[in-house]
């Protein structure tokens, strides 16, 4: 069986993770990278070397040149364009590309690639959960969004027991999220956090209870309380492979 091609824009937190889940499945193949802000050198510098996920032993990781990442022998292109519409996906060989950087998703459809998918929730395209319902998902839909993190953790919990089982008259989520670069380190002035994120629970909003209820309407004006836990980088990294190999079985 052919193996499914990737790209991915935007490198930053789960692009690196969604790269790394490429990289240790057989039957899919990263060949394209597209991030303006960032070298080939920084790239292999901070996937080697994750101080989260911790070092990249699979194969060695190598620059070739400006424009080319070694994966033992496996060569992967490098751009950096700040419009995706110029990263020549089609040539690159990407048929899926991932969207992670909250540009327009159209935007890779123009530059040869065959299918997107956003890893956020999305106001236009439509949102799919694995284990939930990417039964719905048709070879039609060129652009879909794998939703958020939050939504990966929530939507299966509800749907496998609560909604199904119980019924759910009303919910409410409340998220404790990671510490990531939008936090300041330390107390400090902010427009929005004045506190370091090392040592609190800084409160912020999440759009993830209206997701819940695009991929699991059953689940919309209604309450319920449940505490999960749930892994919001490699999980969701996983999950949007896991949704990249449906669709491609789909067409």
């Amino acid at each position: 069986m052919a193996k499914i091609k990737i790209g991915i824009n935007g490198f930053g937190r789960i692009g690196r993770l969604v790269a790394r889940v490429a990289l240790q499945n057989d039957d899919v193949e990263l060949v394209a990278v597209n991030d303006p802000l960032f070298t080939a050198d920084y790239m292999a510098s901070m996937l080697k070397y994750d101080s989260v996920r911790g070092q990249w032993k699979k194969d060695e990781i190598k620059v070739k040149d400006s424009k080319t990442l070694l994966f033992g022998n496996k060569p992967v292109a490098v751009f950096r364009m700040k419009n995706p519409e110029e990263v020549p996906w089609g040539e690159a060989g990407a048929e899926y590309v991932i969207e992670s950087t909250g540009d327009k998703a159209a935007a890779y459809i123009k530059g040869g690639a065959k299918k997107v998918v956003i890893s956020a929730p999305s106001n236009n395209a439509p949102m799919f959960v694995v284990g939930v319902n990417e039964k719905e998902y048709k070879s039609d839909l060129n652009i879909v969004s794998n939703a958020s993190c939050t939504t990966n953790c929530l939507a299966p919990l509800a749907n496998c027991s609560l909604a199904t089982k119980f019924g759910i008259v009303e919910e409410l989520l409340t998220t404790v999220q990671s510490l990531t670069d939008k936090y300041s380190t330390v107390d400090g002035p902010s427009m929005k956090d004045l506190r370091g994120a090392s040592f609190n629970i800084i409160p912020c909003s999440t759009g993830a209870a209206k997701a819940v209820g695009k991929v699991f309407p059953a689940l919309n004006g209604n309450f319920v309380k449940v505490v999960p836990w749930y892994d919001n980088e490699w999980g969701y990294s996983d999950r949007v492979i896991e949704l990249i190999r449906h669709k491609a079985s789909v067409g």
